[in-house]
C-alpha cells in the first residue's frame, strides 16, 4: 500500500474504528507507521484490535470509548487527547449507520442521534482538531461520505444521503479554506461496500441481489482514499471504483427528472421501508 510517508511519531484518530471502513483504516494507517486512536462504542472489539496493531507494526495505540450520538463525546474525546498528550495529525471522520423507514415513521430521538453522529461530531472534530494541523501547517481530514451524497435520494432513510450530501459540501469548503496550510481534506465516496453496514440496517438479503461488480472490499475502498492523498494536488470529492464513478458521472449526465425516476424503481432492491 502507497501513502504518504509518515513519522512514527504522528497520530490518527478513526471514529467508527471498530469494524468495516474504520477499522481497515487503522491497519492500514498503522502499515503506514501511524500511532493510532481508536474511537467507537465497541470497547472489546477495540481494546482487539488495537492489541492487533500493537504486535503487527509496532506502533502505539489509544482506545477511547464513545458513543458520538452523545452530544458530549466530542469534548471528551478531546479532553481524553490533551490528557494523554496527543496531538492528531490525520483525522478519519468514518462512523455512521443507517436508520430504516420514511421520516415520521420513527420517533423524533432517532433522527436527532442520528443528525448529531452523521453531522454534528463531524464537524465538532473538525472544529477542534483543525487548530493544531494549522498551526504545524501538516494534516489531513477524510470525511467518509458516500455515492448517496450525489445522486439523487431515495425513498426511506430520509436523512442519510441528505447527511452525506453535507459532508462533501463541507468538504469542499474545507479544502478551499486550507489549501494553502498544507492540510489535505478529502470526502471519500465509496458506494456499496462489503462491511456489517447493511446487517446493521437491516437490508443484508436485498443488497445480496446486487451483482458482485457493484461492490468493493473495505480495504480496496481505503487503499484509493490513502493514495489519493499521496498526489501533490489531490482531489477533495473521491468516488471510489470504476463503477461508481460512471454512475456518479451519469447522474450528473441524466436530465434531473429522469435520474430521480431511475433511482424510484431502483430504490426498492437496496432499502427496507416499515
Amino acid at each position: 500500500m502507497q501513502t504518504t510517508t509518515q513519522s512514527p511519531s504522528r497520530w490518527a484518530l478513526v471514529t467508527g474504528a471498530s469494524a468495516g471502513i474504520g477499522a481497515e483504516f487503522c491497519r492500514q494507517l498503522a502499515e503506514d507507521g501511524f500511532n493510532v486512536v481508536l474511537t467507537a462504542r465497541r470497547q472489546q472489539r477495540l481494546e482487539q484490535l488495537a492489541a492487533e496493531l500493537r504486535q503487527t507494526h509496532a506502533i502505539d495505540t489509544h482506545v477511547i470509548t464513545a458513543d458520538l450520538a452523545q452530544p458530549d463525546a466530542v469534548q471528551a474525546i478531546v479532553a481524553d487527547l490533551r490528557a494523554n498528550n496527543i496531538t492528531i495529525h490525520t483525522l478519519i471522520n468514518n462512523a455512521g449507520y443507517g436508520a430504516s423507514g420514511h421520516l415520521t415513521q420513527s420517533e423524533w430521538p432517532l433522527h436527532q442521534d442520528f443528525m448529531q453522529v452523521m453531522v454534528i461530531a463531524v464537524i465538532e472534530l473538525c472544529y477542534a482538531l483543525l487548530p493544531a494541523m494549522q498551526s504545524a501547517g501538516a494534516g489531513s481530514i477524510i470525511n467518509v461520505a458516500s455515492l448517496a451524497g450525489l445522486v439523487p435520494a431515495p425513498a426511506s432513510h430520509t436523512l442519510y444521503s441528505p447527511s452525506k450530501a453535507f459532508l462533501i459540501k463541507m468538504s469542499e469548503a474545507l479544502a478551499l479554506e486550507n489549501e494553502d496550510k498544507g492540510i489535505k481534506v478529502q470526502a471519500l465516496c465509496p458506494g456499496f461496500t462489503y462491511s456489517e453496514f447493511h446487517d446493521v440496517v437491516g437490508v443484508r438479503e436485498q443488497v445480496s441481489q446486487m451483482p458482485k461488480y457493484m461492490w468493493m472490499t473495505a480495504d480496496e475502498v481505503v487503499s484509493e482514499s490513502l493514495h489519493e492523498l499521496t498526489r501533490s494536488k489531490p482531489r477533495t470529492v473521491l468516488v471510489t471504483g470504476k463503477v461508481n464513478r460512471f454512475i456518479a458521472r451519469l447522474t450528473n449526465w441524466l436530465p434531473q427528472r429522469m435520474a430521480i425516476n431511475i433511482v424510484r424503481k431502483r430504490g426498492k432492491q437496496f432499502r427496507k421501508e416499515k
